[in-house]
């Protein structure tokens, strides 16, 4: 392989640009070789993919496999993170996003009744509730106060845990150990140990479930006699990681980009029928979960490229949002933008499957605070607001803000 392209330890490189912007090494390489030969930090050589039209193909290309247990991989799950160089993962029973067809589409169909377009519209009032009664309960509170805490955590962990099943005051086990998963630099024992203990948690639920099943989506699966308990576990752990802890990221970042830029603020406290569009537009810009591992399964090309059998493939979904030749003025919020066609739900047979639970939840979380908090400010400079530099979603760790009037 010629013209390597060392990367640092650390994939998603910092965002040296600004809080919101591409790392200034992804962009350069975008400019010049979207799809980019690579060194990974123990030595072996891979791939990073950074421009719009080489990401999309590549995720609806299927022989990019997601299986973990045929490359050089990470963790025992895919969520959005660095690999811990070891020997290659063997599948998780009931994580669909790590694998292929027919496994893939075997667990994944078993849940797209659960997540329908009718089915989330349905849920839109009552999500409208949730949102409405955490903004009167952070209205309570004397500012200044930590929006993450009081707001962007509680919102989407409390709709999941409904929609799941999962007991709310149980929160702690599985953000906390989420958290924990979640860290870059974590080593690898203790990330299984936090995933060990969110999995021996989901096992007992699901188990119970089974037995007694109620009115919520793990007791749906778990009347299911296909599926067995620790297929169901894997389903659990992945459902409740990825629904709360990519929107709650969304809420309390996409709140930072809109406090950072006041004159879309303004646009859109005037005219709210322009927040669908400012959603997709804030996910695009911000793209929070940047980094995604394919495989290649046999010799491929991409973009002018042969990627060889085995190749690990580095996806940059943050630097195909920011493309100049499929966006323009791709560095610019800008909430008027038609946005659609991002690829922040990913794309292809893993595109996220919550994702217009996550546009409701976001539609109903910025609606509410515009409107219920009209003079809401940060509550210290910019730049001292601590940003989630070292873990593998992107966010702020904490959001404080402050307010002089509420409004109904």
């Amino acid at each position: 392989m010629n013209d390597m392209v060392p990367v640092p330890h650390g994939l998603p490189m910092e965002r040296d640009a600004g809080p919101f912007d591409p790392p200034s090494q992804i962009t350069r390489l975008r400019e010049a070789r979207p799809v980019s030969p690579m060194v990974f930090p123990d030595g072996h050589e891979g791939w990073l993919v950074t421009g719009y039209d080489a990401v999309r193909q590549l995720m609806a290309d299927t022989r990019f496999s997601s299986r973990q247990d045929i490359g050089i991989l990470h963790l025992p799950y895919e969520t959005p993170g660095m690999p811990v160089f070891t020997e290659p993962s063997p599948q998780v029973p009931g994580l669909f996003v790590a694998m292929d067809p027919p496994d893939h589409t075997r667990l994944r169909r078993k849940l797209t009744g659960a997540f329908t377009v009718k089915r989330m519209k349905m849920l839109e009032e009552h999500i409208s509730d949730i949102v409405e009664r955490q903004l009167d309960e952070m209205a309570r509170l004397a500012p200044p106060i930590d929006l993450v805490k009081e707001f962007a955590l509680p919102v989407p962990s409390l709709v999941i845990c409904e929609l799941l099943g999962v007991p709310y005051e149980d929160r702690e086990t599985f953000q906390v150990n989420s958290a924990k998963i979640m860290v870059k630099d974590q080593s690898f024992e203790e990330k299984m140990a936090a995933y060990g203990a969110i999995s021996t948690y989901l096992a007992e639920l699901v188990t119970r479930k089974r037995a007694e099943p109620g009115e919520d989506i793990l007791s749906d699966l778990a009347r299911d006699d296909d599926l067995s308990i620790e297929e169901l576990t894997g389903i659990a752990f992945l459902l409740l990681l990825a629904g709360h802890e990519t929107t709650a990221n969304m809420l309390a970042l996409g709140t930072f980009a809109l406090l950072e830029h006041p004159e879309q603020l303004a646009e859109l406290r005037a005219n709210p029928d322009l927040l669908p569009d400012a959603v997709e537009e804030l996910m695009r810009y911000l793209s929070i979960a940047d980094i995604f591992y394919r495989y290649a399964a046999e010799d491929l090309e991409l973009g002018g490229e042969t990627i060889r059998k085995g190749s690990t493939v580095v996806v940059s979904l943050l630097a195909a949002n920011r493309d100049p030749q499929r966006f323009d003025n791709p560095d610019t919020l800008d909430v008027h933008r038609k946005a659609r066609g991002h690829t922040s739900f990913g794309h292809g047979i893993h595109q996220c499957l919550g994702q217009q639970l996550a546009r409701i939840e976001m539609r109903a979380g910025f609606d509410g605070l515009l409107r219920r908090f009209p003079t809401l400010q940060l509550a210290i400079p910019a730049g001292e607001v601590k940003l989630r530099t070292d873990m593998n979603i992107y966010g702020v760790h904490e959001l404080p803000v402050t307010w002089t009037e509420t409004a109904r």
